[in-house]
């Protein structure tokens, strides 16, 4: 598929239609990691020098299949810490056995959003489900974690980005430097997020969002960043690589749609910068949404939303 036959059919998938996306990954067969050494779908492997603990997630949304891909092969290569920590864990097992090529975006998760459901309240409630019924098994493992990497990719446009639940974060964020964008973003309405959650127990949480759902490059650059993250906290042996300054961005506003009718002013792609204050980007209904501040990024535009969900993200470069 082209990239204007790609762009038409998530054109088609925005205004509500059904298309058919390409899949340029094999989904890994992880069946021989199912049963872990440290719960089902998460394997923990200590070195003898100490060091924090490291945990790598992956399959968090289940049609994210380029983590798998990582830590399948990882395993595969009997990766181990030199010192510390490394736990790398299969997160929504479920919705991923469902994963279908033919209709890929079916599969991110079976009942609720896995991340959005990181709140104790929701976790310590009576809440049940597929997603809930995994977020409390992993998260002892979770806890004993000092750092937290989930990788992500997107369905639609965007830069890849880092974010991070808050401040504690940031400088973690930017040490690893790439992508070279990192976004510090407080979360969204509707849930919770693993990065969240970790922010709120005193660890660093980093989400990786690696680029499109189902193409080589963004597995690519999930492993780069795993890996530049395993030498930064020493669980692996340098050097690193120097990178040009990353920028840091923090959200000023979340767009949350509030009735069908959201729609944006035009196509827009997650990483766009809108120079001036007060301009255009959306209507809800009556409501007209607007840039809030000159140099305004936008972060992650969800070209099809729904009441109660974030529709984008507006932030303002730092320094």
């Amino acid at each position: 598929m082209s990239a204007g036959d790609l762009s038409d059919a998530l054109a088609a998938l925005a205004s509500g239609a059904s298309a058919r996306l390409p899949v340029h990954l094999a989904a890994p067969d992880i069946r021989r990691w199912m049963e872990g050494n440290a719960l089902r779908g998460a394997w923990s492997f200590v070195a003898d020098a100490p060091g924090p603990h490291v945990c790598v997630v992956a399959l968090t949304h289940g049609n994210e299949i380029g983590g798998a891909i990582v830590l399948d092969r990882w395993l595969r290569q009997g990766l181990r810490p030199v010192a510390g920590t490394l736990s790398l864990v299969f997160a929504n097992l479920d919705a991923y056995a469902r994963f279908n090529p033919e209709d890929p975006t079916a599969s991110r998760f079976l009942e609720q959003d896995l991340n959005r459901v990181w709140d104790p309240a929701m976790l310590d409630g009576p809440g049940r489900s597929s997603e809930l019924r995994r977020a409390r098994a992993i998260r002892p493992l979770l806890d004993s974690a000092d750092v937290v990497l989930d990788l992500h990719s997107m369905l639609w446009p965007s830069d890849p980005l880092l974010l991070v639940g808050g401040p504690a974060a940031e400088g973690l964020a930017l040490e690893i430097g790439t992508p070279p964008l990192v976004v510090s973003d407080p979360g969204h309405e509707a849930g919770r997020r693993l990065i969240d959650y970790a922010a709120d127990a005193g660890q660093r949480g980093v989400l990786l969002e690696a680029g499109s759902h189902w193409e080589p490059d963004t597995v690519t650059l999930m492993q780069h960043v795993a890996r530049r993250l395993l030498v930064i906290c020493g669980l692996l042996p340098g050097p690193l690589a120097p990178l040009a300054p990353p920028r840091l961005a923090r959200v000023t506003r979340a767009i949350t749609a509030r009735g069908p009718s959201f729609a944006f002013a035009k196509t827009f792609r997650g990483g766009e910068i809108i120079p001036r204050a007060g301009t255009l980007i959306a209507r809800d209904g009556e409501a007209e949404i607007t840039t809030p501040h000159d140099d305004c990024l936008l972060v992650m535009p969800s070209l099809r939303t729904a009441p109660g969900l974030t529709a984008v993200r507006l932030a303002a470069f730092v320094g």
